[in-house]
């Protein structure tokens, strides 16, 4: 079994940019130990008795699912509180939620809209929290998306992504986690569904050192071209039905059908982190084709957030 560096103990992980290459590395190599043992049925029962609260604000299949049987297989529980069921949603402030919750829990995993309430639940938790998405970041998507790229391709360094859509929480955290390893990624969208400027800027300074790229287009076969990863989201998020049919009006021309995908390389795989919504952004045909590394990719949530749970809860 891997060790687990000290130094990960207590951490928080509440957005991509805040880990460094070496300690995502480390959750990776051990996500991929995990899934072994859990494949050959071998316990491996990390966190014996331990108790992780998960706040949801917006609700998840995978996110739900994933960690709460993830802290099960690791020997401890999980415990699922809706913001409303909380004092949170009749005004107790996040300090004191956090300076409550660290006395009964030994992790948080919240998934709510706002960073900021991430950030500042972290800042006053005395417990590691783990931020299960928020409206700007998704960074244990990304930790499952390079496990998942790692797994199929065998490597990072070098491997080019083109992701195709809304620059969203999604887009933005796997480019900061390409940028890390070397990856070459490019962002297709549409004008102003670029993804945000401080993710972009950050990224861009990770690739400088890691010798990656960062790019953003308007041209999806550009972005599809050569790819050895093609990744999509939905196009329509939680909280945005308002604006769908201007979405599916301005994102049109940006879905991965057979057609773009056969621009990709030979070897290339299909990630999307799910729901889909098929003749949007990726058409069935694709999605439950032999390039797809879909249903790898959600289970790999379960085993990336093992790791990452591993790694830092005391």
């Amino acid at each position: 079994m891997i060790e687990v560096p000290e130094h990960l103990k207590g951490r928080d992980f509440t957005r991509m940019a805040t880990w460094s290459p070496e300690d995502i590395k480390t959750a990776l190599d051990l996500a991929d130990e995990l899934k072994e043992l859990q494949r050959r049925r071998e316990d491996h029962r990390l966190l014996p008795g331990r108790a992780l609260g998960m706040i949801f604000q917006k609700p998840s299949t995978r996110t739900r699912v994933s960690f709460e049987v993830g802290i099960n297989q690791l020997g401890g529980h999980g415990l699922y509180l809706r913001a409303d069921d909380l004092q949170l949603g009749r005004g107790e402030t996040i300090r004191d939620t956090a300076t409550v919750l660290s006395r009964y829990l030994d992790a948080i995993m919240i998934r709510t809209y706002s960073q900021d309430d991430v950030e500042e639940l972290a800042e006053h938790a005395s417990i590691p929290v783990i931020n299960g998405l928020t409206d700007v970041a998704h960074p244990c998507q990304a930790l499952g998306d390079l496990m998942t790229i790692r797994e199929r391709l065998g490597r990072l360094s070098g491997v080019k992504v083109g992701y195709l859509g809304d620059g969203n929480n999604v887009c933005g955290s796997l480019m900061l986690g390409a940028s890390k390893f070397g990856m070459r990624f490019m962002a297709a969208t549409p004008a102003g569904y670029e993804p945000e400027e401080t993710a972009v800027k950050s990224a861009r300074r990770s690739a400088v050192q890691s010798g990656g790229t960062v790019e953003l287009t308007q041209d999806p076969h550009e972005a599809a071209k050569g790819a050895d990863v093609l990744y999509t989201d939905v196009w329509t998020s939680m909280g945005q039905d308002a604006e769908r049919n201007r979405r599916l009006k301005d994102l049109a021309g940006f879905g991965i059908d057979s057609e773009l995908l056969a621009q990709a390389s030979a070897g290339a795989i299909v990630l999307h982190c799910l729901p889909a919504h098929y003749g949007e952004e990726i058409t069935e045909e694709v999605l439950y084709g032999p390039q797809s590394a879909v249903w790898d990719q959600a289970e790999n949530r379960l085993h990336a957030q093992k790791a990452l749970l591993a790694l830092v809860v005391r």
